[in-house]
């Protein structure tokens, strides 16, 4: 007999499930915000808190060795010496006003991408979660110094984290975008020769650093050289309130590149990659000694190391994934990396043949390739001649910004080594087409004391800035640059002019297509994104992104 229908039953069951799913919130929340505690690490002598930063001239500071300016060039110029706390503090004081800066720069950006303040709370603590196990994995020193920085931290963004666990988590931003929106936020490129490859025979590394938190991010570049307590004393290319290193030389002539690979999406976090490149150039005095530092450091994203080694007197790949770890040694006179693995053991995986298939890594591999094989004898001039290169496979003009191109006009920075000289060249603003600096590590580390108007740099080696900055196409891409932000910024623009500023790039048609179609101007979308399928497009998705738009052009047009 079928039993009678019950309402109370019902409602209490109801009552019942609601609560229970309330209980799991509150108690997903309660955990969340246990996680989001940072435990910051207790140095035995916090002595440094006491110093004060002393402004012997405007634009000048000082504390003890250590020292910090804008240079001429327009570079920030640091030296920092100590224990990793005091390391952190002085960093810290000596650079306040970059660090709070950089940080601003950053959540202005993060604002921009999340607009939604409820989101941007969900994200918080997200990223708590996910960076749960992320001081586990982070050495005692590098906490200490972060720590030490953090204490010049803005105390405004207390509602993120405190100074000490935002500043910890800006370590594995780079790491976490890589990861959860599985590209590439760092779609570099870097080579070098030797050898036969360069005029001289000396080893040559170049690499540009793609990465873009947006324009203001990159404005305030710091050239940082520390001579740490322990280990080697090395250079960066860094920003403030960040001690990982993406780029940089050590005294030993060890230099490390990072380029991100594609990866799957991971649970938690682990050592941010940055801080692996840190580790290697201060403690590794040639490729085996990298190779060891890499292999005991667990990560979370597939990152790919160019480690050059004066020692060795060649330059290999280190390719790391979560949990896989080779070594690409080319047995040759050069090395060329892009956004792929090469290695026997990680070129045949998944993720790779993905990458492959889908990005523009090996475009931009093969362009360099042409490069290299028709420059003849290598030298740092031609090497920043490459880096500065716009154009497509065979010198076809892909326009202005192709993520294809090897300078695709969004560089952080670009730089090259010359490991067995010690000899450093990095470049001014705009991207990498303003001067490029050399320093010499061996006159910097043996200075003794330092003034305000005491170049460091070597200005007889300094490498000119690319003539492209005085033509028309420059400023037309500086417009075009003005007119995409504007779209995004939800302002009205004239297509037809923005696609004017850049014709042979793809994407200027996208945006004119993607502006058009929300105006409901279906014939007219429909024409930028046929047109934008006749240039040399930079992606597989972006490919399929424009196909389902003229689909979608074709179906309105169609049905109206």
């Amino acid at each position: 007999m079928r039993k009678k229908f019950s309402w109370k039953k019902f409602g209490k069951r109801t009552l019942y499930a609601f609560l229970g799913f309330v209980g799991l919130i509150i108690i997903g929340m309660v955990y969340l915000y246990i996680v989001a505690i940072d435990y910051p690490p207790e140095p035995k002598d916090q002595s440094s808190l006491n110093l004060k930063r002393e402004q012997p001239s405007k634009g000048f500071y000082t504390i003890n060795n250590s020292w910090f300016r804008k240079s001429k060039s327009g570079l920030f110029e640091m030296y920092v010496e100590g224990k990793p706390f005091e390391r952190g503090v002085i960093n810290g004081k000596l650079s306040q006003e970059l660090v709070v800066a950089q940080e601003d720069h950053f959540v202005e950006q993060i604002s921009r991408i999340v607009p939604s303040n409820f989101y941007r709370h969900f994200l918080k603590y997200f990223i708590a979660w996910f960076n749960r196990n992320l001081d586990k994995n982070v050495t005692e020193e590098y906490k200490e110094e972060i720590y030490g920085i953090s204490k010049s931290a803005s105390d405004k963004y207390q509602y993120i984290g405190s100074n000490y666990q935002r500043i910890l988590n800006y370590h594995a931003a780079h790491d976490i975008g890589h990861a959860l929106q599985s590209m590439a936020l760092v779609g570099c490129t870097s080579f070098g020769t030797w050898g036969v490859k360069s005029e001289d025979s000396t080893m040559i590394i170049g690499r540009n650093f793609d990465f873009y938190v947006g324009d203001k991010f990159a404005q305030d570049k710091i050239v940082a050289f520390f001579a740490p307590s322990d280990g080697y004393k090395f250079m960066t290319v860094t920003w403030g309130g960040f001690i990982g290193a993406v780029s940089g030389m050590n005294e030993k002539g060890v230099s490390v590149t990072i380029n991100a690979d594609k990866t799957n999406i991971p649970t938690s976090a682990a050592t941010p990659v940055s801080l692996v490149a840190r580790e290697i150039l201060q403690y590794a005095k040639n490729t085996q000694e990298a190779y060891a530092i890499a292999k005991k450091r667990k990560m979370f994203v597939s990152e790919a190391f160019l480690v050059a080694s004066a020692a060795d007197n060649k330059a290999v790949v280190i390719e790391k994934t979560p949990d896989t770890l080779d070594i690409y040694d080319p047995h040759q006179d050069y090395i060329v990396c892009a956004n792929h693995f090469q290695s026997k053991g990680l070129s045949q995986s998944k993720e790779n043949k993905v990458q492959m298939a889908e990005s523009a890594s090996p475009y931009r591999y093969n362009r360099l390739m042409e490069l290299l094989n028709t420059n003849g004898k290598n030298t740092v001039q031609k090497t920043i001649a490459i880096l500065r290169d716009q154009k497509g496979l065979h010198g076809e003009n892909i326009g202005m910004g192709n993520e294809k191109a090897i300078n695709q006009l969004m560089s952080h920075h670009s730089i090259v080594f010359e490991p067995k000289k010690l000899l450093v060249w990095v470049s001014t603003s705009p991207w990498q087409l303003g001067e490029y600096v050399c320093y010499d590590l061996k006159k910097v580390f043996g200075l003794r004391g330092m003034k305000q108007d005491q170049e460091i740099n070597e200005q007889n080696l300094t490498v000119p800035a690319d003539t492209f900055l005085s033509t028309s196409q420059y400023k037309d891409f500086v417009n075009f640059r003005r007119m995409r932000q504007r779209v995004l910024d939800g302002e009205s623009i004239n297509t037809d002019s923005l696609v004017a500023t850049n014709p042979q790039y793809y994407f200027a048609y996208v945006i004119a297509g993607d502006y058009t179609f929300k105006l409901k101007n279906y014939k007219k979308a429909l024409g930028y994104y046929q047109t934008a399928l006749t240039k040399v497009i930079a992606t597989k998705k972006e490919e399929e992104h424009i196909k389902i738009q003229i689909a979608r052009c074709s179906k309105k047009l169609k049905n109206s």
